[in-house]
Parts: structure tokens; C-alpha cells; sequence
């Protein structure tokens, strides 16, 4: 099969080549790959920023959501057939979907969206996942409260603003001058332009906030917070709790916790949690997000869509940070 792969961490290009086709697992399925999402994790798994949390072997095919068709099952699957139409985001050690075909354990996936197209179905995996865990599971988002949502325009941003609308939230978010409309048509009820204004000195009193940027965005985000406020981060950093939970043994425990603890001191100052996201894959919540879309309660936002054999060039302009939505992979 083709695949899209580097063969060292750093600011390297990606490489067009041929790999074999993946070995399927009992419970696993393999499913032809017809598009994908370019997502910020991407940059930093190429730039070897999360070494200690995940280590992969070279040469490596990045990639961390995709829609597809079920072209085989393992032995041991039960949950879905050959010509499933499916959407997932495959484990960490299993990444890989910068390619023509994956394997994918079962839990992983659902059917994807029936009114969705295979390019609008790639768009939602990562960002929907990590919108859902962020504001369902950690931050518990509740009716009539208020979130702010750090860069609203961008992949993770418009999805999370349609959530938290569907929850219920008062939602304010960051947004250049460009992506203002966006944002306000996907239900955004402050929007703050992040070239002219300081959100620290708009916002005060929220609830809670989902942070997407991490340095010093992050840390001024605890300004907008009122006491027992939550504050959750997918680009910040994994502090000493996270660690722990996810079983990093004592020295990355401190490690972890020595590289926070200036969030830590900040937690402290206003008595607030912070939480870093560092998100799992779910076939279970993918069915739920994808109630959501067929109930047309929240729609995909695609900003391009760049052929499979453009992939550098996809990745070199969503590195420039002006993407209003997601930035697509077509593969088949």
C-alpha cells in the first residue's frame, strides 16, 4: 500500500512509499482508507514531543483519524461486516492513517455519520473525541454555565463551540477578524478578536475553559476563571496528576511535575483545576457524536481538502495556522 511516512523526528518532510498492508489482529478490521484529517498532533508526534509518552518505531506513518470502508474482520469481531462505512481514531500505538489501508481494533469505530461524505466523516474523529472528553467527561459542562473556548475557528474550536452550545453553555472564544463570522454562526455568544483584544481583560467569573494553544494563552486563561473553576488543556503541559493517572512511573512523575509547576502554582493561586487532555479513542462516543450530526445538531467544518499525494503541502499550510476548520487528506 502507499503511505505517507518520516524516518526520523524533526521538521522533516514526509516521504510517499510503499508499505505492506497491515496484519489484522483478532478483534481488529481492516478498512480501505478514503480520507483523513490533518491534525496539530501530527506536527507534534513528527517533532518528537510526545517521545515520553508514546514511542514509535521508524520509519513511521503519521496520521491520526480517517474514514473508510471495512474491507476484512478479525476472527474475533462481532460489531461490524465487510462494507461498513466507518470513522475512527485508531490508539496511540496504532497510529497510522496517512495511508491507504489501516488496522484498527473494533472498540475504535463506529459507522460514521450517514449524512456525512467520507471527507466531512475524516474531519471528525480527533477533534469530536477531544471536544467530547473535554467538556463532557472532565470538565462536566453544565447548562447556564459559561466557557471560554480558545481559538474558535480552528479544527477543534468550531466543534467545540457547537457542543458546548448543545450543552447548554454560555460559550465566548478567541477569533481573528476572519474567522468572526464563522464562529458566530456556529452559535458563539462573545467573541473576542484575539489581534485587538486581551481575553483576560473581557472575561471574568467563567466556569471553565478549553484551552487549545497551551504557553502563555494557557496561563492567562486562569485569569477568567471564578473560584472552583476548571480549566482542561490539549497543548499544555502534562502535569504531576496526569502522570500518575496515566501510569508513568516515579520518574516521569517528576519529570512531568517540575516541567508544570508553574501551572501548578497557578492552579494553587486561584484555586481552580487544571486537567491536560491527552485523548483516547472510543467507538462508544463516536456513536454518539454521530447521533448528534445526523440530528443535524452539529455539522462539520472543512476549510480545504488537498489530494493524497499533496500531503506535505497539507501539512505545510496547516502549519501556518490559518486554517478556519479542518484541513482533509482525500485518499480514495
Amino acid at each position: 500500500m502507499k503511505a505517507m511516512v518520516i524516518d526520523r523526528y524533526g521538521k522533516v518532510p514526509m516521504r510517499l512509499v510503499e508499505m505492506p498492508t497491515p496484519e489484522l489482529g483478532e478483534y481488529e478490521v481492516l478498512a480501505e482508507i478514503y480520507a483523513a484529517s490533518i491534525n496539530p498532533v501530527d506536527f507534534k508526534i513528527r517533532d518528537g514531543k510526545v517521545k515520553l509518552l508514546v514511542k514509535y518505531r521508524m520509519p513511521l506513518i503519521l496520521g491520526n483519524d480517517f474514514s473508510g470502508v471495512v474491507v476484512k474482520v478479525g476472527a474475533k469481531v462481532t460489531r461490524f461486516k465487510v462494507g461498513d462505512e466507518i470513522y475512527g481514531r485508531p490508539r496511540k500505538s496504532k497510529i497510522g492513517t496517512f495511508a491507504e489501508y489501516i488496522s484498527i481494533h473494533e472498540n475504535d469505530i463506529a459507522l460514521k455519520p450517514k449524512n456525512l461524505s467520507f471527507e466531512e466523516a475524516a474531519s471528525i474523529p480527533l477533534v469530536g473525541l477531544t471536544t467530547y472528553q473535554a467538556l463532557h467527561d472532565i470538565l462536566q459542562l453544565q447548562r447556564g454555565q459559561k466557557i471560554l473556548i480558545q481559538a474558535g475557528a480552528g479544527g477543534v474550536g468550531t466543534f467545540a463551540i457547537q457542543l458546548a452550545k448543545l450543552m447548554g453553555a454560555t460559550v465566548a472564544t478567541t477569533a481573528s477578524e476572519a474567522g468572526t463570522n464563522l464562529v458566530k454562526s456556529l452559535g458563539a455568544d462573545e467573541i473576542i478578536n484575539y489581534k485587538t483584544e486581551k481575553f483576560e481583560d473581557r472575561l471574568e467569573n467563567y466556569d471553565t475553559v478549553f484551552d487549545t494553544l497551551g504557553g502563555k494563552i494557557l496561563e492567562k486563561s486562569f485569569d477568567v476563571l471564578k473560584d472552583g473553576g476548571k480549566i482542561v488543556s490539549d497543548s499544555g503541559l502534562p502535569n504531576a496528576r496526569f502522570a500518575k493517572e496515566y501510569g508513568s512511573g516515579f520518574f516521569k512523575t517528576l519529570l512531568f511535575s517540575a516541567a508544570s509547576s508553574k501551572l501548578t502554582a497557578l492552579e494553587k493561586k486561584h484555586n481552580v483545576q487544571y486537567t491536560f487532555l491527552f485523548m483516547n479513542p472510543s467507538g462508544n462516543q463516536l456513536r454518539i457524536i454521530a447521533e448528534f450530526i445526523e440530528s443535524g445538531k452539529i455539522k462539520p467544518v472543512i476549510d480545504r481538502v488537498f489530494p493524497f499525494k499533496d500531503a506535505q503541502k497539507a501539512m505545510e499550510y496547516a502549519q501556518l495556522g490559518r486554517a478556519k476548520g479542518k484541513i482533509i487528506l482525500k485518499i480514495r
